[in-house]
């Protein structure tokens, strides 16, 4: 009888000490179709499977159709990486109706899209270093078009994707084709790309949009430039900026929109994965550089957000352990 005794004891001990270990619940987690939310997701994996106890599942996702499962079926649990200016309106009305909340506010730093110069612009015309792009518009000769050297060449987007409307509108903004400038379509992401390479390895100037966190900014070290005039609000941005140049009849010269990239979690989230899983989404926080650099890692070796994901935690352990409890931390630790 007694070791009946025992045997149950065991049993319930070995029970309840699961059904702890798995309190979290299961979590379905977006893992986006860009570099930096691949890895973002799958260290999300990592820490709230190890450290917590969670259940995780990835799923496919992209910018749209996640932010629209999340708002209309509740799943995913999760989107590490919601680039909010995509969703502005229908975003904001989901936090007011608590179907959403906004976790994080800002998981990576130092990101943004706009206008960039390579290292090579610099070190070759040392005069554009502090200019503003309303300064730099005046010196078109420093950026000479392959095609037609006496004008100069600012690379834009890719027809298709929503900043070649951005672009092309802020180009009849600032009046640059007045003042000497052609406004190159790169055709692919490929070519975008191959544009930066070609002109920083040959140590040419180049001059254009790009975003960060991306592999290129870190590798090419691009520098970001001020537009030296204030955005000019979002009816101009909204309503003209981002639309076809036959719907913006009268685009005002403005700084790049803030980029805002959140976190963003379910109703479902808060409530089953508990407050310590919630308190770690509040404070992980991927500093640019590093993002960067793990994003050049990422390229250079053809990684996959799941080796990545390892790679960041054995290189990176003063950074993801402030984000984590001490007993989560050891947990995570014992596991790579």
């Amino acid at each position: 009888m007694k070791k009946l005794k025992t045997i149950l004891f065991s049993t319930l001990l070995a029970f309840g000490m699961t059904s702890f270990a798995n309190a979290c619940g299961k979590l379905v987690i977006a893992e986006q179709n860009w570099a930096s939310a691949e890895l973002m997701a799958n260290v999300d994996k990592i820490i709230l499977e190890e450290g917590y106890g969670c259940d995780v599942e990835l799923v496919p996702g992209a910018t749209m159709p996640t932010f629209t499962s999340m708002n209309d079926k509740g799943t995913p649990d999760m989107n590490p990486e919601q680039w909010a200016n995509a969703v502005y309106t229908p975003l904001k009305k989901a936090v007011s109706e608590k179907r959403l909340i906004i976790a994080n506010k800002a998981p990576i730093t130092g990101l943004g899209e706009g206008w960039w110069l390579n290292p090579a612009a610099l070190k070759k015309h040392p005069e554009l270093k502090g200019m503003t792009a309303v300064q730099i518009l005046e010196r078109p000769d420093l950026f000479p078009d392959k095609e037609d050297p006496s004008k100069g060449a600012f690379m834009g987007c890719p027809a298709g994707w929503g900043c070649q409307l951005a672009n092309a509108n802020l180009y009849r903004a600032f009046e640059m084709e007045k003042k000497g400038w052609k406004l190159i379509d790169p055709g692919s992401a490929a070519g975008l790309d191959g544009s930066i390479a070609k002109a920083s390895d040959s140590g040419e100037p180049w001059f254009g949009y790009y975003w960060n966190p991306t592999s290129m900014v870190g590798k090419y070290n691009l520098q970001p430039v001020d537009f030296g005039v204030p955005f000019a609000g979002r009816d101009n941005w909204d309503n003209c900026i981002t639309l076809a140049e036959q719907d913006c009849a009268s685009p005002k010269p403005t700084a790049w929109t803030k980029s805002e990239v959140n976190s963003i979690v379910s109703a479902n989230f808060a409530k089953t994965g508990g407050k310590d899983v919630l308190s770690y989404v509040e404070k992980r926080t991927y500093p640019g550089t590093v993002m960067n650099g793990m994003l050049v890692y990422m390229a250079d070796n053809q990684a996959k957000g799941s080796d990545a994901a390892v790679e960041f935690l054995i290189k990176h352990e003063d950074i993801w352990t402030k984000w984590v409890s001490s007993d989560a931390a050891k947990k995570i630790k014992k596991s790579l």
